[in-house]
């Protein structure tokens, strides 16, 4: 597609984004509470690369302890690991140990959760966190990424009252999140939407973060072009193309096109780049595997607030490999339970976080990966991570009224999710 073309569908996506009646349904807003006693409210940024409800919260959550106990009785291959028999010999004296430690099952895992399910969030710690999701659950998360903890980039939150307010992860108390009411202001820039497509040919459609940094189109895209520094606001940007290591091509909303280079915005220390698909979840894609992305508007309003439902248990149908099937609720790799749960696997250079309620099937078809079908139809291979080969630590299934069942990844044929 030539540049003019691309410019013109920017041009009319920027158009129809001005024209829209209200606030914008897809942007973060909130009520904050300060520790000094102190309340704002409005569109909020989150660590920077957080401002739409389909984004991701990132952080470590604690494993229950009954999941350990479950383990501990009906995995065999745990029990053995735990109990096995460790011995030296030291200049000819013989000393043995038996390990009774939960090797392999550590005390946290990584988690995320889009922030349209949560309805508040309490400091309780310089690193952690509890959760209030709109189904009524509450989860504690600590660390694990800058999005908790004294690590916090920055909270923004435009407050029409007092203007725009940085806060620090200390000076937080609470968060409330909410619809934005319909009389709120809109804040300056929408959100960054396109489609992103990678060097192999995939293509994932939905609100961008480039380089862990810039989400709206009011951020700048910085470059340098024949030794000038170059800095482009991105609502002026139709298109940005890979132009190898160490450059990429900029097309403009006007035509025009730049060959920037010389900053980690245009070359291969980018840190990647995020596409928050909403039918999918969250894909990062390296600057290696990067071939283009083309920016235009969300359809329609774009995914709010009233479009998340905090969650609910996962359920569905497991078959193994001999045909046995058994139904009910799933725990995944003895981990992961709830819908707004993320299934962690690899593409090629492309790093996938899918939220569990995306995913119609799950099948098993190696040691080494597994083909996951999304509802909308779509289906990845993916690998290098225990949620989709053989490291996983097993399918946990308890049946209405039955007693948990184990499946491991060995005996797995299929998982089929109501």
């Amino acid at each position: 597609m030539g540049p003019m073309i691309w410019a013109a569908i920017t041009l009319l996506s920027l158009g129809a984004g001005l024209k829209g009646d209200g606030p914008p349904s897809d942007r973060l807003y909130g009520r904050v509470l300060t520790a000094g006693g102190d309340t704002y409210e409005g569109y909020i940024r989150w660590d920077r690369n957080e401002g739409s409800w389909v984004d991701i919260l990132n952080g470590d959550k604690e494993i229950p302890w009954q999941n350990f106990r479950d383990a501990e009785h009906l995995d065999r291959s745990h029990r053995e690991d735990r109990d096995r028999e460790h011995s030296i010999s030291v200049f000819g004296l013989h000393i043995s140990w038996t390990d009774h430690g939960d090797r392999g099952y550590p005390e946290t895992a990584s988690t995320g959760i889009r922030m349209g399910h949560i309805q508040s969030l309490r400091v309780v710690g310089s690193h952690r966190a509890v959760l209030k999701l709109k189904s009524g659950e509450e989860v504690e998360m600590e660390g694990g990424s800058t999005d908790i903890g004294d690590g916090l980039r920055r909270l923004v939150i435009e407050d029409p009252e007092r203007g725009v307010v940085e806060l620090r992860w200390r000076d937080l108390d609470e968060v409330d999140f909410m619809k934005a009411p319909r009389g709120a202001q809109a804040p300056p820039g929408q959100r960054l939407f396109g489609t992103l497509r990678t060097r192999d040919g995939d293509e994932f459609r939905g609100y961008v973060a480039w380089n862990t940094d810039e989400i709206l189109a009011s951020d700048v895209l910085d470059g340098e072009e024949h030794g000038q520094r170059r800095r482009i606001p991105f609502d002026r940007i139709a298109a940005i193309e890979r132009d190898g290591s160490s450059a990429a091509r900029i097309v403009l909303a006007n035509g025009e096109e730049l060959a920037l280079r010389g900053h980690s915005d245009v070359d291969d220390s980018n840190h990647g780049i995020a596409v928050q698909d909403p039918g999918l979840g969250q894909v990062r894609v390296a600057w290696g595997d990067f071939d283009e992305v083309r920016f235009s508007d969300p359809p329609g309003e774009g995914s709010g607030y009233d479009d998340f439902d905090g969650g609910r248990r996962l359920r569905g149908t497991v078959e193994t490999v001999d045909g046995r099937k058994v139904s009910g609720a799933i725990r995944w790799d003895n981990d992961e339970e709830f819908s707004w749960e993320m299934l962690d696997g690899r593409r090629g250079d492309v790093d996938f976080d899918i939220e569990f309620a995306q995913i119609a099937r799950i099948e098993a078809n190696s040691d080494w990966g597994a083909e996951v079908t999304l509802r909308d139809g779509r289906t990845f291979h993916l690998e290098g991570s225990n949620d989709v080969d053989g490291d996983n630590r097993g399918i946990y299934v308890t049946p209405e009224g039955g007693e948990t069942e184990l499946v491991r990844w060995r005996d797995l044929r299929q998982v089929t999710f109501g």
